[in-house]
């Protein structure tokens, strides 16, 4: 079964760049400690301090050995205090789901 954790972040929008660095740092990272980086994503228009990364695992126990790998590893580390010390993300929410079957990336007819 493969899930994927929907992170929604509630950013500074005065700080969106620094979120993107942050977000770019993690596109290097999270493939390395065993992720499957599906994207993050920035505000467009509308609400202006919403943003979202997707990563999708083949179970929560790949999930579990991510986390685990993610702890050890010195960028990760980096980037984690990077962000506690620019303080540009205000909340951060996790969700895991799973695809319904039949309705994730079907070719058009």
């Amino acid at each position: 079964m493969t899930i994927t954790c929907f992170i929604r972040y509630q950013i500074d929008p005065f700080q969106r760049d620094a979120f993107d660095e942050y977000a770019r740092n993690w596109g290097r990272i999270i493939p390395r400690c065993g992720g499957h980086l599906v994207g993050y994503f920035l505000p467009h228009e509308g609400t202006n301090d919403i943003a979202w990364g997707l990563i999708t695992f083949d179970s929560l126990a790949a999930y579990e050995a991510y986390r685990t790998r993610l702890r050890t590893d010195p960028e990760a580390r980096d980037n984690f205090q990077f962000a506690q010390t620019k303080r540009f993300i205000l909340r951060e929410e996790r969700t895991f789901t799973e695809v319904v079957k039949g309705t994730f990336e079907v070719a058009p007819l």
